[in-house]
């Protein structure tokens, strides 16, 4: 998932049931555990979007400070030459985070305090 190298990746279909899988289940794990702990009900669903941005870009944190201009428009560029295999593997990992917090939040109505 590097689109800004120029390397053409090809998925086959098992790689993306995977990929698809593994990122949803490993999403859903970290965003219930946040939850949980932070007491919050939707902090994985705001902090993914950050997460997908350092995984599609290869600029530095600190470049989107120092020089914002050029930062967005590689960004910019990184989204757009993303692959349809990839924003299905990225949307399943959304799906997870938002997942997570619906579940969360089906445990505080159902009366678990603790979470």
């Amino acid at each position: 998932m590097t689109p800004s190298t120029g390397v053409s990746l090809t998925v086959s279909l098992p790689q993306l049931i995977i990929s698809v899988v593994l990122f949803l289940v490993l999403f859903f794990g970290i965003g219930f555990i946040l939850n949980m702990l932070l007491r919050s009900t939707w902090v994985m669903a705001v902090i993914y979007p950050i997460v997908v941005i350092f995984i599609i870009d290869d600029v530095g944190f600190f470049s989107y400070f120092t020089s914002p201009a050029a930062s967005f428009s590689e960004l910019g560029q990184a989204v757009v030459s993303l692959h349809i295999a990839d924003v299905t593997i990225l949307a399943a990992g959304m799906a997870g985070a938002v997942i997570s917090g619906f579940a969360i939040k089906m445990l505080r109505v159902r009366g678990y305090q603790m979470f």
